[in-house]
């Protein structure tokens, strides 16, 4: 009989799943369902209903099953991926209370500068933690459900994210693993612990309200019966610890010893390194994260990638294929057109109050195709901001290996490499988060059975690259870029008071 593991991804945009032989590392099944956000909300919110997603993990895990032809028997372990940061807050009884607000909300910066201020400020806030308490964090979104919505937090019991609450549906286990948990701005990322001094800035209640913290290595549990009988699979199932969707995404890419870096194209951008040691940045534009292999992942994150060229593609009324062919049109650099692409605020760097901006408009630009390539080459920009961050705290990658949506464009890998400055490459199995999780899945299925193997051993063997799909940077684009980013730079510092003033304006307008 085979043994299969199930990889769940639950992102932004929909969950995804794939059945994996777990002998072989093959994708034998895969399903997937949208869901969206709330919409009608203020400027800065962002909003999902939990059910959404386990109604999405549902489905896509039996729309795998039934593409690989899996019985219930074959499935011995299911690993979980969710997007970072979300805050999902339940009651006594383990109903949750609100829609849970997302990473991409920017509305609690004031709670966020108010925990930082009684921390000790940037300065304080990186001693203590490792890292800033920005508004993507889970932190300023507690104080905040404290700060506008009193009774809610007077019923709040457990505070999760969006991965923990897919685990607690598939166990009953309320627990946290560390990955996911160093990116709520309320762990000391360099004791693996909850920060006292954070928790106690926030609430003198809170601590009673975490979930237990448990290694990478862990399992959340075993399927519960109502979750086994609504998925067709048996209750000996074994669900691993799981993690944010970074934290697999660079298991599923072979991002499991140092030297090795990831650049994720997604909603939001990502670019992160595994370190054996904390990288802590006294800046705190650089996430000092804890990864979910019980190392850590040094990661810059921009809000605004594809929620950037789907803008443009849907404007233009584009396939893929057609904007990729208009942005091919265009030369590097887009003769002068420049996006600084904050579109929804921005954390790498932290201008939550952001807009975007396109600059260098004049007739000659003013084409379709210099605003598909501008776009593309702008928010790249964007995310090499954070990667050149990353070089200077000694992260220095030779290879960039991509993920994401972004990724599948043959224009967008080649203007990669030419930003970065670096050989860039894709994998065979292009869902990372998704693959990441079968495969800590997996590791957690053979550790339990007593093999003792690594998460080196299990990513080595069966993570391979896409060696048609490599992009090597051009010298003379890279050159070009070099000047456009400086570019980039100066403007976004001297328009960010602008843009604060702007967010007020059209706030009182209101």
């Amino acid at each position: 009989m085979r043994e299969l593991v199930i990889g769940i991804d639950s992102g932004t945009q929909s969950t995804k799943a794939l059945v994996v032989d777990a002998n072989n590392g093959k994708v034998l099944g895969e399903g997937a369902k949208a869901h969206r956000l709330i919409g009608g909300l203020p400027a800065g919110a962002k909003e999902q209903n939990p059910a959404d997603w386990i109604d999405a993990t549902q489905a896509g895990i039996r729309a795998a099953l039934k593409q690989a032809r899996a019985n219930a028997g074959e499935v011995r372990a299911i690993g979980v991926s969710g997007q970072q940061h979300g805050f999902v807050p339940l009651d006594k009884k383990g109903a949750v209370i609100r829609p849970a607000k997302l990473w991409c909300d920017t509305s609690t910066a004031a709670e966020c500068d108010e925990i930082m201020a009684k921390l000790g400020g940037l300065k304080g806030s990186v001693k203590e933690l490792g890292n800033a308490v920005l508004p993507g964090f889970t932190a300023g979104k507690i104080l905040w459900l404290k700060r506008h919505e009193p009774k809610n937090f007077r019923r709040l019991a457990t505070v999760m994210l969006p991965h923990d609450y897919l685990n607690f549906w598939l166990t009953g286990n309320a627990v946290m693993e560390y990955g996911d948990a160093s990116g709520t701005a309320l762990l000391n990322v360099r004791t693996r612990k909850w920060s006292k001094k954070t928790l106690k800035a926030i609430d003198a209640g809170l601590a009673a309200k975490l979930p237990k913290l448990i290694s990478s290595d862990q399992v959340a549990g075993t399927l519960q019966a109502a979750t086994a009988r609504r998925l067709g699979l048996h209750t000996d199932v074994l669900v691993s610890a799981g993690g944010g969707d970074n934290m697999m995404g660079a298991i599923g890419t072979g991002n499991t010893r140092p030297g090795v870096v990831t650049a994720s194209f997604g909603t939001s951008g990502t670019i992160y390194a595994c370190a054996g040691k904390p990288v802590v940045d006294p800046k705190g534009e650089i996430a000092a994260f804890c990864d979910s292999t019980n190392r850590w992942l040094p990661l810059l994150c921009t809000m605004n990638v594809t929620v950037a060229t789907e803008l443009i593609r849907k404007d233009f009324k584009w396939t893929h294929a057609q904007y990729e062919a208009a942005a091919r049109k265009a030369p590097a650099g887009s003769d002068g057109l420049l996006l600084l692409p904050y579109l929804e605020g921005e954390r790498t760097p932290n201008v939550p109050d952001g807009t975007g901006v396109y600059f260098g408009v004049r007739a000659g630009t003013f084409t379709e195709k210099h605003f598909a390539r501008a776009t593309m080459e702008g928010v790249t920009l964007g995310m090499n901001y954070g990667l050149r961050r990353l070089e200077k705290l000694g992260v220095k990658p030779t290879q960039i290996r991509a993920t994401g949506g972004g990724a599948n464009s043959k224009l967008w890998r080649q203007i990669m490499a030419d930003v970065f400055n670096a050989q860039v490459v894709t994998l065979k199995v292009g869902e990372g988060a998704a693959y990441g999780a079968a495969l800590q899945a997996l590791w957690s299925l053979r550790n339990h059975q007593g093999d003792n193997v690594s998460i080196e051993e299990i990513t080595d063997r069966f993570v391979k690259l896409n060696t048609r799909e490599t992009a090597e940077p051009n010298a003379d684009n890279v050159a070009v870029y070099r000047e456009v980013q400086a570019l980039q730079d100066d403007l976004s510092k001297s328009l960010r008071k602008p843009f604060a003033k702007h967010r007020a304006l059209v706030s009182g307008q209101r």
